[in-house]
């Protein structure tokens, strides 16, 4: 049995272990959960604006217009930090039924100079944390770049 000034002591105990471990504990977990569903966004970003510049013409209206849909997954980028690249070349030809000689093979989407900013006081300490970059690919055999309507998948003509 605790003596009478000993029950105070448990309760100043508990309150500092609380204080000291699990709550910067939960904080950090926190973060770290914030910091992964960034790092998710922005592999989605990229996938939905691969898949976008394969159906989209490679136009400069087409390529903003992609760089806008991709911001929307994943807040405070620019469209200078996002780059799509056709390959063989930008003049390259998306359009299924165009010249074969000059149709686009692949096309690669990226997103690089995102960041992160922790809410609590690690932003306080060390500011923004760099993500790496993230960038996807989708060659002419997943694309459907150079097949007519029949052999692309999920194509429907109304």
């Amino acid at each position: 049995m605790l003596r009478k000034w000993q029950r105070g002591m448990v309760i100043i105990e508990f309150a500092l272990v609380v204080l000291l471990v699990f709550f910067p504990l939960m904080l950090g977990i926190m973060e770290f959960g914030r910091w992964l569903f960034t790092l998710n966004a922005a592999a989605e970003a990229t996938r939905v604006g691969a898949r976008l510049a394969v159906v989209c013409s490679n136009s400069a209206t087409d390529v903003v217009k992609i760089k806008e849909k991709m911001r929307f997954f994943i807040g405070g980028v620019s469209n200078d930090q996002i780059s799509i690249t056709y390959q063989p070349s930008a003049s390259c030809n998306t359009d299924w039924s165009a010249d074969a000689s000059n149709r686009c093979e692949s096309v690669t989407v990226q997103l690089s100079g995102a960041t992160f900013t922790p809410w609590f006081w690690i932003s306080a300490n060390f500011g923004y944390l760099s993500n790496p970059a993230t960038g996807t690919t989708t060659s002419g055999s997943i694309s459907g770049f150079g097949s007519t309507p029949a052999q692309t998948p999920g194509y429907t003509h109304d």
